[in-house]
């Protein structure tokens, strides 16, 4: 693919994406598979505390989720005026 700009099927709210942006956003996807190979090996540990595993397991979704927004800039319908 070239470094032009992505055009996927039209998503309510989302805009076009840069290949260095897709790129970032792969990045970020690949950190949170290499989080998710670790928690499964603390989980996997005898001893260890399932409720604070389980808040990390949260915690570990939600970042990559907002990192991967400030990535997108999704519009709310929130932010739309008349609403």
């Amino acid at each position: 693919m070239n470094e032009g700009t992505f055009k996927p099927p039209p998503v309510t709210g989302y805009r076009n994406l840069t290949q260095a942006e897709i790129d970032l956003v792969n990045e970020i996807k690949a950190a949170e598979a290499a989080y998710a190979e670790v928690w499964r090996k603390v989980c996997a540990t005898d001893g260890v505390d399932r409720r604070m595993a389980a808040i990390a397991r949260t915690n570990i979704e939600d970042a990559t989720m907002w990192l991967s927004r400030s990535v997108f800039q999704p519009v709310s319908p929130f932010d739309q005026k008349g609403s």
